[in-house]
């Protein structure tokens, strides 16, 4: 029976012009490259530096995919910006985004699920398309997480950069099969009895700053192989296939050992996994959208290719979609 599908059109990304590398902590805080690669796998990140902010990484990301997806903005009805790093308490920075690309029209709003903020964006996107309220969405990831770190904390500021990815999702009509193109299935969860793990100690309501990430790094990853395994074997099951079905697993870039060890309980071929920690280091909700954007313009993920994305956050929250290019 044919359904609405919601296909991808293109990709975009944009970083910040400063990278950071690991010997640039020396004099900072009490670490190494050789501590920091051991442990995360990761060797560089993109801090944002004056003039660049949450909204405006998102914007260059959205004009690189819509001239990717050949449309303008006058052909979007919808922007969806996860973020956990809005450029102010409110307005939505997706709003700000619209007044930047000369949208007025239809509708913008920001979704925040931390790290897994992206494919809850996705998913959300996806039920607007399928329920026919928009035919064209710009679905965002953008973070500038450097702002929110305490840079005395060895445990957390090597660990976070700043960046910004996008997709142009549009509606198409297919079979109602796992050979669609398009968004096949999305498992989203959340427990917010693990929100003292990974968690911002400040707020509007409650301090009224804008507080420094603290992080419990043992029980994140005690928790996350398993949470990430949860979704991504419902995703299977949903579509009644397994790992070797899939062209392509973009999970999120938090820690090399965790997207290794999540890889190697699913069964999923190393050759099969998209990395960018190494460059980017965990980015949160623009992790997911960056690894795609690189692998879509190095020519690995092809129409046609079924991608596996997954994430996790605070919260904690955690997610997955397979869609199928």
């Amino acid at each position: 029976m044919s359904m609405i599908r919601s296909i991808v059109r293109g990709t975009g990304s944009a970083l910040p012009a400063r990278i950071m590398n690991n010997r640039d902590f020396d004099g900072v805080v009490e670490t190494s490259d050789e501590w920091i690669v051991q442990r995360t796998g990761i060797r560089n990140r993109h801090i944002a530096g004056e003039g660049e902010t949450t909204v405006s990484l998102a914007e260059a990301a959205a004009r690189r995919a819509m001239e990717a997806a050949g449309v303008t903005v006058d052909e979007i009805d919808l922007i969806v910006l996860a973020t956990a790093t809005p450029n102010n308490t409110f307005p939505a920075s997706s709003v700000q985004v619209q007044k930047r690309l000369g949208m007025r029209h239809g509708f913008a709003f920001d979704v925040q699920a931390v790290c897994s903020g992206f494919v809850f964006a996705l998913t959300t996107a996806d039920l607007y398309i399928r329920s026919g309220m928009a035919k064209r969405v710009l679905v965002i990831g953008a973070e500038t997480f450097s702002r929110i770190l305490d840079w005395e904390d060895r445990s957390t500021c090597v660990l976070f950069g700043d960046g910004a990815g996008a997709l142009v999702l549009e509606a198409s009509v297919g079979a109602g099969t796992a050979a669609d193109r398009g968004v096949l299935v999305s498992k989203l969860r959340s427990d917010g009895e693990h929100e003292g793990k990974l968690f911002v100690d400040g707020g509007p309501s409650t301090t009224g700053t804008v507080g420094k990430l603290r992080m419990e790094g043992r029980e994140v990853f005690k928790h996350a192989v398993g949470m990430i395994t949860d979704v991504i074997e419902a995703s299977f099951e949903a579509l009644s296939i397994g790992p070797d079905d899939i062209d392509w697993f973009v999970p999120h870039q938090a820690n090399r050992r965790i997207i290794d060890a999540s890889a190697k309980k699913l069964g999923i071929a190393p050759e099969k996994v998209v990395i960018t920690v190494e460059d980017h280091g965990n980015t949160s909700a623009a992790s997911i959208p960056l690894a795609i954007d690189r692998a879509v313009r190095d020519g690995r993920i092809k129409s046609g290719d079924l991608v596996l994305l997954e994430a996790m956050g605070g919260g904690f929250t955690w997610g997955a979609v397979l869609v199928r290019w």
